[in-house]
């Protein structure tokens, strides 16, 4: 018996190394992939806020979400290629988040602020994988047209028995996300994931100030488009939902200051995205701890 235990713990650990082994091969590429992902999300975004800051000064631009973003990009020489790259970044992003979420490498731990925060890597990397689906299918030449509208799931959703209550839940949701990264940018978070000793001091200030005003700044659309959802679910309306690109317009039609409050969230938009190519080059990133 002794002998059989001994095995079977003999076996146990022949397979604990060669999981760690493998994640140590893999890791590597884990974590090209996962920069790669970071600096094409930046890439959407800046090109995102920039659109946006056009629109605001009248200078021919638009309000427009990741989907408008990826169609500017495809209508631009190489279009297709640059969106395929766009792509293949955002499948790297969506294997790093998942990897956040399952393995835990940042070391997040078991408790409720932990927890929640896999879960929402867990969702980060859903809704990006359906970016990274829609950039591939334009880079491919067949159309923009993968999966349904946001009005169009939301009219589904409030089709069902207190379907609203779904509806409602999912708006108050994203509102606390876009609230509690505006937390994140007053605390400036994300500079625990960053390796910014070996800066000078002027650049280490452009990466904190810049990228709390963009965390800041996306917060805000978050907040504005959960809203929308919310009350399209207490006026059973899915005509009332907006993307981020409606709830960029939704500032723009504002009395007065619309072309102000635009302006200010569109170079915000672009400061995330710089802090997204920031990201890219220091966050500390190392998925063979998962193991």
């Amino acid at each position: 018996m002794a002998g059989r235990d001994s095995s079977i713990g003999g076996a146990e650990r022949d397979s604990g190394d060669h999981a760690e082994e493998a994640a140590r091969r893999a890791s590597p590429w884990v974590e090209r992939l996962a920069r790669f992902g970071y600096a094409a999300k930046g890439s959407v975004y800046m090109v995102m806020g920039v659109l946006a800051a056009l629109a605001a000064v009248g200078a021919g631009g638009k309000t427009t979400d990741q989907n408008g973003t990826f169609r500017v990009i495809e209508d631009a020489p190489f279009g297709r290629e640059m969106l395929g790259l766009v792509a293949v970044g955002l499948f790297g992003y969506v294997l790093w988040r998942s990897v956040q979420a399952v393995a835990d490498p940042d070391g997040d731990g078991t408790g409720l602020r932990g927890i929640a925060k896999r879960i929402g890597y867990a969702g980060s990397a859903l809704l990006h994988a359906f970016f990274a689906l829609t950039a591939a299918s334009q880079a491919l030449g067949q159309g923009d047209d993968w999966g349904s509208s946001s009005e169009e799931w939301t009219g589904w959703f409030l089709s069902l028995p207190l379907g609203w209550l779904i509806v409602a839940g999912v708006g108050a949701g994203i509102v606390g996300v876009g609230l509690y990264q505006i937390y994140e940018a007053y605390h400036a978070e994300f500079k625990k994931y960053l390796k910014l000793g070996t800066l000078g001091e002027k650049r280490h200030g452009w990466i904190e100030h810049g990228g709390r005003f963009g965390v800041a700044a996306r917060g805000v659309v978050f907040v504005i488009a959960g809203g929308f959802l919310f009350l399209a679910a207490l006026r059973s309306d899915e005509e009332e939902v907006r993307s981020l690109g409606g709830s960029l317009s939704a500032l723009l039609e504002q009395p007065f200051f619309g072309y102000l409050l635009l302006g200010l969230v569109a170079v915000g938009l672009v400061a995330y995205g710089l802090l997204m190519f920031a990201v890219a080059r220091y966050r500390r990133i190392a998925p063979e701890k998962a193991i």
